[in-house]
């Protein structure tokens, strides 16, 4: 994911403007009973739940957008200081990072029996309200079906040298890595990454590796799935010479990366901070998910996803609690490896 700017932005009709100050200790740029949003999801997503949130139940949302990692970080410097009440993110680690920390409160029941099991964290402490798939795009002008990667762990054999790319400086290749990291361990995981670091072509995020992929540059590559579908439904012009494949069989290349909603412990608007989470884990909000420009995967039971979509349960994925995926430990194994 590309890295984006401090922003600000407001549901309903009052537009307020909220600097880093107002967002720490004092949160007097903000009003007291405005619900204020740490969101690293995708802004457009967001904007649209705060929007139809504020419409149903007239309360103001505030939006603070930046990616998982310095959100997260951000709220571990903040601590009970924080002005923010609920914490949204695109990928599961940030999440952890911040109930590792104990800032989060827990989520109400209502709001967890929502959604499925396998997409949020055993100990109740946040949510799942998306997911998105890893999936190997690839050219079949450049690589043909009989030579894909039956895992995402053969792309570190030197056979693949030169021939996959990946954006390893983004929360999103990151939080596939935390998947390698869980279900092969550390060695294993520290293997594939050195050899990533001899074997892959590096890219600024998926949207270069997807467009150097379709350019012929590079046979195929990591990304999510959304991308491509993304462009699919659109001009085509980013991978209309590409195809997708899915690793399927529990592989760690099958990862599904669940995005996270949690509601802070200092937050000084509990109960609508809980009514929002709620809301986007719900039949409008989910709905919101499903039909909108995302093609991100609805995670509550019974929200369907965009029908161009495989389902989620034909991806054969392997079952990880969000939870332990330690973003933090990742960092060091890429860095180790050169690769950050």
């Amino acid at each position: 994911m590309t890295r984006r700017p401090w922003a600000v932005l407001t549901a309903g009709l009052a537009a307020v403007v909220l600097g880093l100050a107002g967002c720490s200790d004092s949160g007097d740029a903000v009003p007291a009973d405005a619900l204020v949003v740490y969101n690293a999801q995708h802004e457009q997503l967001t904007q649209e739940w705060a929007d139809a949130f504020t419409e149903e139940t007239g309360i103001q949302v505030v939006l603070r957008n930046g990616s998982d990692s310095e959100l997260g970080n951000q709220l571990v410097a903040e601590g009970a200081n924080s002005r923010a009440d609920v914490f949204l993110t695109e990928n599961s680690p940030a999440m952890s990072l911040v109930e590792r920390a104990g800032l989060f409160a827990s989520v109400d029941q209502a709001t967890l029996a929502a959604v499925p099991d396998q997409y949020r964290p055993a100990s109740g402490l946040w949510t799942g309200i998306a997911a998105r798939s890893t999936v190997f795009v690839y050219n079949p002008d450049e690589l043909p079906e009989a030579e894909l990667p039956a895992s995402i762990m053969d792309l570190a054999d030197p056979s693949w040298n030169g021939r996959w790319g990946a954006a390893p400086g983004g929360a999103d290749f990151q939080a596939i890595v935390s998947a390698i990291l869980e279900l092969q361990g550390s060695d294993a995981a520290a293997q594939w990454l050195d050899a990533m670091s001899e074997n892959a072509e590096i890219y600024q995020n998926n949207i270069a590796t997807m467009q150097a992929v379709n350019a012929g540059e590079v046979p195929g590559g990591i990304i999510y799935h959304y991308y491509w579908f993304r462009d699919q439904a659109g001009t085509k012009e980013q991978s209309g010479n590409t195809r997708l494949h899915y690793f399927k069989n529990q592989d760690p290349g099958a990862f599904i990366s669940v995005s996270g909603g949690g509601v802070l412990a200092s937050s000084r608007n509990q109960d609508k901070a809980q009514q929002f989470l709620a809301f986007i884990t719900g039949q409008t909000g989910q709905e919101i998910l499903g039909t909108g420009y995302s093609m991100e995967y609805p995670v509550a039971d019974g929200a369907p996803a965009n029908r161009a979509l495989p389902t989620l349960d034909s991806l054969e994925a392997p079952v990880i609690d969000p939870s332990l995926l330690n973003g933090a430990e990742v960092i060091t194994l890429m860095t180790d490896a050169g690769l950050l």
